[in-house]
């Protein structure tokens, strides 16, 4: 057997692992990770224009909040090969006004609830709940992006809003604007007391382990 040079620095034993703590994000901050959500179809239109089509498909409704399943497409209108770059970088970056510090021209949501109370996404950036430890006031709108597609003619794009706790009875308004598209304010009416039936079919991964914990 021939002798090499790193047989010189032996491998130190190894201690014990440590455990370690599963992350569970905060009921603000995302939903709980064993549960299956009731989806209600919903397949409205945000927004729809000779460039751009907005749409809510579905929502997916859980015990403490619920996620809006939202998807968007841009095609290419008379843009300069510059100005279709700069479209780009706006696309996949939708949170980046909020960073350049610039006027609310990047894409923005917030929802009106039944009783009067709002939250948008306008004052955060995307992801912008992670990670916090203090529970903010109710309600809260967060915005991840789910990623998208780009060619020499069209971009698309996905994303999710999570919705905390979930809205009471009654109509409520999900509003969004993107003026950076040529998307203004606009909104949706949808109806909170569906949702919160729906959350009746919500099922837990192991429900007996949740009996003994209640």
């Amino acid at each position: 057997m021939t002798v090499t040079f790193f047989q010189d620095f032996p491998i130190p034993p190894s201690g014990p692992k440590p455990p370690s703590a599963r992350f569970v994000p905060p009921p603000w901050a995302g939903p709980p990770a064993y549960e299956l959500p009731a989806v209600v179809h919903i397949g409205k239109f945000l927004h729809r224009g000779p460039a751009m089509v907005m749409v809510l498909r579905s929502v997916e409704v859980f015990s403490t909040g619920c996620y809006f399943n939202l998807s968007w497409v841009f095609r290419r209108g008379e843009e300069t090969e510059e100005d279709w770059a700069e479209k780009h970088s706006l696309f996949f970056q939708p949170g980046m006004g909020f960073r350049r510090g610039t006027d609310q021209s990047w894409l923005m949501f917030g929802v009106e609830l039944s009783d009067g109370s709002k939250a948008s996404t306008g004052n955060r950036p995307p992801h912008g709940f992670m990670g916090t430890n203090e529970e903010p006031d109710p309600p809260t709108l967060a915005l991840n992006n789910g990623g998208g597609s780009g060619a020499d003619d069209e971009l698309a794009g996905t994303g999710t809003l999570w919705l905390w706790p979930l809205p009471p009875a009654g109509d409520f308004r999900l509003v969004a604007q993107w003026t950076d598209f040529g998307m203004e304010e606009t909104s949706i009416e949808l109806d909170g007391g569906l949702l919160r039936t729906a959350a009746e079919g919500v099922q837990p991964f192991w429900p007996e382990e949740d009996s003994r914990n209640a």
